[in-house]
């Protein structure tokens, strides 16, 4: 099974601490195309580890990917094989975070100082699996001459058979800088991501980092394959409800606001049922009325009602009350003036 570009036209970041599936579930209510993925998961923990706690998903978040960090082939490969007996459609490897836990494992971003070990990591993993074997990396590496680590890494890979690429355009600095620190300190380049395309046109590559609107995105997918956001569809969701529209050219069919919270009701009722707090939830969802009247009000309720009433799913809808109520106040001056 391959990739193709309206498959990765448009994707959702993996986020550690936030894109979990009760926010992945969230998301999927706004955009059918947008592709998703897990936060990133050690291969040793899939192994060994509560499968079902790491891997579970709900069957609505699909087309949805498995990201994994790792730096042992066979580790990976067997953690590969087992996403793929879970249901995913794509396995991603993890060549871009640069926070401590990962630096010391051997994993993430540190790799792109090793294009040869990545090979091999991507060449085991699509001997185990049938789905599409992706990488998620950076230009480079601290010290690294952008270019040559990105250019290098890419081939090491594509001469394995691996095919798509989603590169944030962004150096790491490993030494010095900070997991936050590194999402928005070292400059960005998009340029050589288009080189990139442009001299491996047979590739799909996907770009991301500062990317926030889907005007932004309609200019990288002039000159590349796919975008990436992360941040921006976290912070300020229902963005996503233009996505397959804006950039697939479906018919407008994305639900409004309230449609979102009124969906969401009954998911959240299985979730308390089965045991998971709401705030599980709903720190999620506290973006969806940004910028409106009662966006504050939403916030509010849930951060301050989510906690304590963890088992009462109509707080989503009390908070959507709250919402409708200014809604109207808003209008109703409007009209007076």
């Amino acid at each position: 099974m391959s990739l193709t570009a309206p498959d990765i036209r448009f994707s959702v970041a993996p986020m550690m601490d936030w894109t979990d599936r009760h926010d992945r579930y969230f998301m999927r209510l706004m955009s059918k195309r947008a592709r998703l993925y897990t936060e990133m998961v050690t291969a040793d923990a899939v192994r060994f580890g509560d499968r079902d706690k790491l891997l579970a998903f709900n069957i609505e978040e699909h087309p949805l990917a498995l990201q994994l960090g790792g730096s042992d082939p066979q580790a990976l490969a067997e953690a590969a094989k087992i996403g793929e007996d879970y249901g995913y459609d794509e396995i991603n490897l993890n060549v871009g975070c640069p926070s401590d836990r990962v630096q010391s494992g051997q994993f993430g971003a540190c790799l792109m100082q090793e294009p040869d070990l990545v090979a091999d990591c991507v060449a085991a993993m699509a001997a185990a699996v049938k789905l599409p074997v992706t990488v998620k990396s950076r230009i480079g590496v601290d010290d690294q001459e952008p270019h040559e680590a990105l250019f290098k890494l890419v081939e090491k890979c594509k001469s394995v058979g691996i095919s798509h690429f989603i590169v944030h355009a962004r150096k790491a600095w490993l030494d010095g800088l900070s997991p936050k620190e590194n999402r928005d300190i070292p400059p960005l380049d998009y340029g050589l991501v288009y080189q990139l395309k442009q001299a491996h046109p047979d590739l799909l590559i996907s770009i991301n980092g500062g990317i926030e609107t889907l005007g932004d995105c309609e200019t990288h997918l002039a000159k590349t394959d796919g975008v990436m956001l992360g941040r921006a569809p976290y912070k300020t969701p229902y963005l996503l409800a233009s996505v397959d529209a804006q950039l697939f050219g479906d018919a407008d069919t994305a639900p409004s606001r309230e449609e979102v919270v009124k969906q969401l009701i009954p998911y959240a009722e299985k979730l308390v049922a089965n045991g998971t707090p709401l705030h599980a939830l709903t720190r999620h969802v506290m973006g969806l009325f940004q910028g409106l009247p009662g966006g504050r009000l939403w916030r509010r309720h849930l951060s301050e009602n989510a906690p304590r009433r963890g088992d009462d799913p109509q707080i989503l809808r009390e908070a959507l009350v709250l919402v409708e109520e200014q809604t109207a106040k808003k209008a109703a001056m409007m009209e007076g003036r």
